[in-house]
């Protein structure tokens, strides 16, 4: 494989280092045998327990079709479970199971130390300067959303 030239540009750097801190976090996904859309979805159902599908479809920007076979793969792995609603038995509330749980659990922390790493080159005074730059760019720009 070819070595990629070294960016020479503010946002070509930006994007080397968000490169990074993705494929690591794609790397923890992957060593858990999870898709994106699977770890997305129990993260989501561990923060909201008894989400309906609709709701799961929203957050993910997906269509229910998807939705519905991704939790039959995460149900047969018994990741994530269905149940009736107490006040309607017809609508079905999705809840991670205990295993589901564990196996995304530390997500945020993995990332923190992905954090870590990126800026270990930089001292204390300059992780300061960085983030009063960043914070001074991201002020001008627009906030993301999930539109």
């Amino acid at each position: 494989m070819t070595e990629q030239p070294m960016p020479t540009s503010s946002l070509e750097l930006f994007r080397w280092i968000a490169w990074a801190q993705r494929k690591a976090g794609e790397d923890w996904i992957r060593e858990r045998e999870l898709s994106h859309e699977q770890a997305f979805v129990l993260g989501y159902l561990v923060q909201n327990p008894g989400a309906i599908q609709r709701d799961i479809a929203a957050v993910s920007r997906t269509s229910a079709a998807s939705v519905t076979s991704l939790l039959k793969g995460l149900e047969q792995r018994g990741l994530v479970e269905r149940r009736p609603a107490p006040d309607n038995a017809r609508v079905k509330r999705v809840h991670a199971t205990p295993a589901g749980a564990e196996l995304v659990a530390g997500f945020p922390e993995a990332m923190v130390a992905v954090d870590e790493t990126i800026l270990a080159p930089l001292d204390t005074a300059e992780r300061a300067t960085l983030q009063q730059l960043l914070t001074k760019i991201v002020a001008e720009l627009p906030q993301p959303t999930r539109d």
